[in-house]
């Protein structure tokens, strides 16, 4: 069973599903909600109650939930799902990185907290010019893709500045990209600039994150270098030294 309320905010639809969850509800009430909710606001921000596990949908109901997702993908601005499912947590965190829009999932009675996550600001980049040419970005939190299109003007102001530019990246405080769409943006703004870029300094805490070296490596294919989190004043000094 699905049953689909207006939102207590404007650009938010809920949707609440409960077992059996098969095809003719996504066909008879889901689907054509969204339509005329997208068809009315242009982008949605969804929150999803599941009262369901994963044995509770039909095969008609997974497949027509696959081709929700692909044909309206870029209807949706942000989707929260509350689930008390672990099967299905796993999934959707797994694969969130790939959807275009930021996806979290929340636990049982947790509501409220998604509605506000659904609406409050996420992520950051924050800019400093530390002079000798040399940029600091930092990110901060979940980034999404509508920050980078607001940062990209600044950036494009020191570059004019700079006719070569060195960078110095710190993603200490960053916690990743809300969906594949921002991390498109993140290494598209690296890719464009790449001729102009020097070399660039890495900081992070997570193991994983030394990764990034490797991908700015070979997108700028110029000298990248990789410092822990308790580096900072040594990956400001190499990079900004001749």
């Amino acid at each position: 069973m699905i049953e689909v309320k207006t939102g207590s905010q404007e650009g938010l639809l809920e949707v609440h599903m409960s077992a059996p969850v098969m095809d003719k509800d996504y066909k008879d009430v889901l689907m054509p909600a969204l339509d005329t909710a997208l068809a009315s606001a242009g982008t949605l921000r969804m929150l999803v109650v599941m009262n369901a596990d994963l044995g509770d949908f039909t095969m008609g109901a997974l497949w027509d939930d696959t081709k929700m997702g692909i044909t309206r993908w870029g209807g949706f601005d942000r989707i929260a799902i509350v689930t008390a499912n672990a099967a299905m947590t796993r999934l959707v965190r797994g694969f969130s990185i790939f959807m275009p829009c930021p996806v979290s999932v929340f636990p049982k009675y947790s509501e409220d907290e998604a509605r506000l996550w659904l609406f409050e600001s996420l992520g950051s980049i924050h800019q400093t010019d530390l002079g000798d040419g040399t940029l600091h970005v930092a990110l901060l939190g979940k980034v999404e893709a509508d920050v980078y299109a607001e940062e990209t003007e600044d950036l494009n102001a020191f570059i004019r500045k700079n006719e070569r530019f060195r960078l110095l990246l710190d993603i200490r405080e960053f916690e990743g990209w809300q969906g594949l769409s921002a991390m498109a943006a993140h290494f598209r703004i690296i890719r464009d600039h790449a001729g102009q870029l020097e070399k660039a300094a890495i900081v992070g805490d997570a193991g994983w994150k030394s990764m990034v070296v490797q991908v700015v490596k070979r997108l700028i294919g110029t000298e990248a270098r990789y410092f822990d989190n308790n580096d900072f004043e040594a990956a400001k000094a190499w990079v900004k030294a001749d």
